[in-house]
């Protein structure tokens, strides 16, 4: 890549949007400096010392890790506290270090040690969404909300921010709650009343050292997208390049920020998140926010389930992207029941351009244009192929010749779509038309590109191939449309959304709910493309890494109305409140224009209004989990203890209940297979609506399923009273054949509280 596109790729953020990276293990290892084997990073886990005193203070556990150290090491406390790269305390029991294969042996036998696991980089995965779910700053839901986050700490585990952009201005923000703890660690500058804190957290990636100002800003710009996402402050006169004009403001604009510097353009490493985690509950944040992934991976093997089971014990709401793998099945990540996973759609807003081709047809793309870009105007149009697809990588489009000419791409799930522009740009190409895969389907999303193009669905790409295969001088002509607000359908499921049902966590449904992650509008942190200077930018990008911080807001919201509520009746008010109609009024549909089953959408797109009023919640206290776990099928009592922190008798916690199923969760998912004549679940739910109310059972009966309640009424007395519930399921003729969808509603005379239902029939 020359200097001139290096530059552009850095501007317009092109080396991390909504990645479908291939993830390796952190290469964060070096020689041992006594001649040793390579060493690499370790997240290990330990039992606490039998003494509580020797857990107390900072200074005591990095003690009580570097004895683990001194024994592995042979080479006493020196090398030890050389080696030790996090001591953690309040996420995990344990600490990250440099370790040879030779000493993590060693460690495994030493008596306290419970588990470790190599070092890993994850990958990372505005102005209308608010306006989108209803929230305006003059009317709409906002001015019928208690608050706007007031009170609410989010910690942004990311990869910095922009400090000094407006949308972290301090302006009107009152001070930090008493509770708070934290402080800014970087400059004291970086800091006021709304973004409160700031720390570095980049000792496993090797991106520690250097100048104090390399590390505080945010090169990629993708954590200043997301805090500004979460809690924004409002900014007047924001665009991208003359698109999406208006005033851009985060979903909880009065929220308080703090700021978790753990990863890079490259990705973030488990050691450095969890250092993230780990001082994000002890500085006092109420929410923290990742949006970040890898793929399912089995709860006691991932050190940031672990890590933010901790979290959530101590009351702290964890929302996390539910990954960018879709849209197939099983590829759903961040999939613990203690975190709200999230799904990411569109809102109704397009930045439409239009590819007209030299017979006169006319298909509606979407794109953003440089301004003082070249216009493509009946120019040539080619499609050089590959083995019947053409990806637009170099070596294909050197063997074409595409000086002057528009070049007809096809999408695929491993190269950047930018990374086809740019490939263009350097073989001599002067316009791209990228053209969906058939499993993307009507699925488009927005990009700014170093030369003028337009992004298709499935459908349109094909006749734009047959139009060329047909023609002996195809050209094509690309006019920009600008911005159209209220599309529809929308919300529609984006096909890059990773889907459930969940390996890692059977009987839960995954993921938890969907919100605004297309083309999603947020600031930036420097100027974009060829955009002319300005005090301030702003950028468009998408992926789940959008949808979660609009979701880390609504919890702020949700927490600021109700301060008592623990994570899980904050999840429960979030999910049980969700829409599953569309602004028509019409089902959600995905990027097929179907609608979408609740693999996709979980629970519904999210509405904020409707999430401080819920009624109903299904709450639970962190220990429930306990008895999830040792009820999940393979799982041992070593296994359950690395998730706990404590040796663990599942025959304790397992009680009556016979399957996951039964954790008291907001929707159900269970496995009604051949030979079983049925199954039961049972549920509790706390009135936190009016004293004396009364619910009536709906059900929305999944095909091939019998769906019964009882009982089929609810009378409340009071509030914060419990009642609890069974719901019963048996084959109704053959039975499910795979999976089949359906809802429990409860009805009262204003609200309703609905939860998804999945059936599995093998």
């Amino acid at each position: 890549m020359d200097g001139a596109m290096l530059a552009f790729a850095l501007r317009s953020g092109f080396f991390f949007l909504f990645f479908f990276f291939r993830v390796s293990a952190a290469s964060a290892s070096n020689r041992d400096d006594q001649g040793g084997d390579d060493l690499q990073t370790y997240v290990v886990f330990v039992d606490r010392p039998p003494d509580p005193v020797g857990f107390a203070s900072a200074d005591a556990r990095q003690n009580w890790y570097e004895s683990f150290l001194s024994k592995a090491t042979s080479q006493g406390t020196n090398t030890a506290r050389s080696r030790l790269v996090y001591s953690y305390g309040e996420a995990i029991s344990g600490f990250a270090a440099r370790l040879s294969a030779a000493e993590l042996r060693t460690l495994q036998q030493t008596e306290g040690f419970v588990a470790a696991f190599p070092d890993r980089v994850l990958p990372l995965l505005t102005t209308r969404s608010p306006s989108f779910m209803g929230l305006n700053l003059a009317h709409g839901r906002w001015s019928k909300l208690p608050n706007s986050g007031d009170g609410v700490i989010i910690g942004m585990l990311d990869t910095g921010v922009a400090s000094d952009h407006p949308s972290f201005s301090g302006a009107g923000m009152p001070p930090p709650p008493e509770k708070w703890k934290g402080r800014c660690e970087v400059n004291q500058r970086d800091c006021n009343n709304k973004l409160i804190g700031y720390k570095v957290f980049l000792s496993s990636t090797g991106n520690s050292s250097g100048p104090t100002g390399q590390r505080e800003v945010d090169p990629a710009g993708h954590g200043t997208h997301t805090a500004s996402t979460a809690a924004g402050a409002p900014v007047e006169g924001a665009s991208v390049l003359g698109y999406a004009n208006g005033t851009a403001v985060g979903t909880a604009p009065r929220a308080h920020l703090a700021i978790y510097k753990v990863c890079t353009m490259k990705g973030c490493s488990y050691a450095d998140l969890i250092g993230g985690v780990d001082a994000a509950v002890q500085d006092g944040v109420d929410v923290i926010s990742a949006s970040i992934g890898f793929h399912t991976t089995p709860l006691h093997e991932d050190p940031l389930a672990v890590g933010s089971f901790r979290a959530a014990q101590k009351g702290v709401f964890l929302s996390y992207a539910g990954c960018n793998n879709g849209p197939n099945l099983r590829t759903v990540c961040n999939e613990a029941p203690w975190v709200l996973t999230v799904a990411a759609s569109t809102i109704d807003r397009r930045l439409r351009t239009a590819v007209r081709l030299g017979d006169g047809q006319e298909f509606d793309g979407e794109s953003v244009l440089q301004p003082g870009g070249a216009a493509i105007t009946d120019l040539h149009l080619v499609y050089p192929r590959d083995g019947g697809n053409n990806f637009c990588h170099e070596e294909v489009l050197s063997r074409t010749d595409v000086k002057g000419k528009v070049v007809l791409c096809d999408r695929d799930g491993f190269s950047n779509r930018t990374a086809k522009a740019e490939a263009i740009w350097k073989a001599g190409g002067v316009g791209m038309i990228l053209a969906n895969r058939e499993i993307d389907a009507s699925s488009i999303v927005t990009d700014v590109y170093p030369i003028p193009a337009a992004n298709l669905g499935f459908s349109e790409g094909s006749k734009v191939k047959a139009y060329i295969n047909s023609s002996h001088n195809p050209t094509v002509s690309i006019i920009s449309k600008g911005t159209v607000l209220g599309t529809s359908p929308s919300p529609v499921i984006s096909s890059f959304s990773s889907r459930g049902p969940s390996l890692a966590s059977p009987g839960i449904l995954k993921p938890d709910v969907t919100g605004p992650g297309v083309n999603i509008f947020a600031a930036w942190p420097f100027r974009l493309g060829n955009a002319p200077d300005a005090k301030f930018y702003f950028n468009i990008m998408s992926g789940t890494s959008m949808s979660t911080p609009h979701l880390s807001g609504i919890a702020a919201l949700v927490k600021s109305a109700h301060p008592d509520w623990s994570p899980a009746a904050i999840k429960s008010a979030i999910m049980t409140t969700a829409d599953v109609l569309d602004h028509g009024g019409k089902p959600i549909v995905d990027e097929t224009l179907q609608a979408a089953n609740i693999f996709a959408v979980g629970a519904g797109h999210v509405n904020p209004a409707r999430s401080v009023d819920p009624g109903l919640v299904y709450d639970l206290q962190p220990d429930a989990y306990i008895a999830f776990l040792c009820r999940l099928p393979g799982y041992t009592e070593d296994m359950v203890k690395t998730i706990v922190g404590r040796r663990i008798r599942c025959s304790d916690w397992k009680g009556n209940a016979t399957a996951n199923s039964d954790l008291n969760y907001p929707s159900i998912s269970v496995s009604l297979r051949p030979g079983d004549n049925s199954v039961e679940v049972h549920r509790t739910v706390t009135n936190v609506g009016k004293a004396s109310s009364l619910y009536t059972a709906k059900v929305e009966q999944p095909a091939g399923v019998r769906v019964t309640v009882t009982p089929g009424t609810l009378r409340f007395s009071k509030v914060n009273e419990k009642l609890t519930f069974t719901v019963s399921f048996s084959r109704d003729g053959p039975g499910p054949r795979d999976f089949s969808d359906g809802h429990l509603i409860w009805v009262s005379e204003k609200l309703v509280v609905r939860s998804p239902i999945s059936v599995s029939g093998s």
